[in-house]
């Protein structure tokens, strides 16, 4: 089975401490794929001929995100940095993607996941110590990639679609 999904990767640099939580307490998650945010999820790709032409005729400015506290989520397995704040250029560059293809496109709240319930378990005490880790408060996006991924392996990047 393949996956597809649209990400926007967050900069090693700035993404440090993220990074270092996920390597730490999620690592199979953090081998898997790089810090994100997912754009557009695989089922609303197709056609994949029409996303691709909206991203190779896009013109779009780098998009910033806000970012709140960690959160627990799924049962408290898992932990995310929700977004906070406006997230307008978020949700219109979504559109811009899917126009043509997404009649209305659902409402995908941003998020960067710490830990992903699906392989690692968030315990009080983890918890206690990702609070205490200095998180950046937002992050800026420059490119839009697209990903592939191959029955559980590692995420590929099959192309990159860079802002202005």
């Amino acid at each position: 089975m393949t996956r597809l999904q649209l990400t926007l990767f967050a900069d090693e640099i700035v993404s440090e401490n993220i990074e270092f939580i996920r390597r730490t307490f999620n690592p199979e998650q953090h081998a898997l794929i790089g810090a994100h945010v997912t754009l557009c999820r695989e089922d609303e790709l197709e056609p994949l001929e029409k996303v691709m032409a909206n991203l190779e005729a896009l013109e779009f400015a780098p998009i910033t995100i806000h970012f709140g506290k960690p959160v627990r989520f799924s049962d408290e397995k898992g932990v995310l940095l929700p977004a906070i704040g406006n997230n307008t250029p978020f949700f219109i560059l979504r559109e811009l993607v899917l126009n043509g293809v997404v009649e209305t496109p659902r409402k995908h709240e941003p998020h960067l996941t710490l830990i992903h319930p699906r392989n690692a378990t968030c315990t009080d005490a983890i918890f206690e110590k990702i609070q205490k880790i200095d998180l950046p408060e937002s992050l800026t996006f420059t490119k839009i990639s697209l990903i592939e991924q191959e029955m559980g392996e590692k995420w590929q990047v099959l192309k990159e679609f860079y802002c202005l």
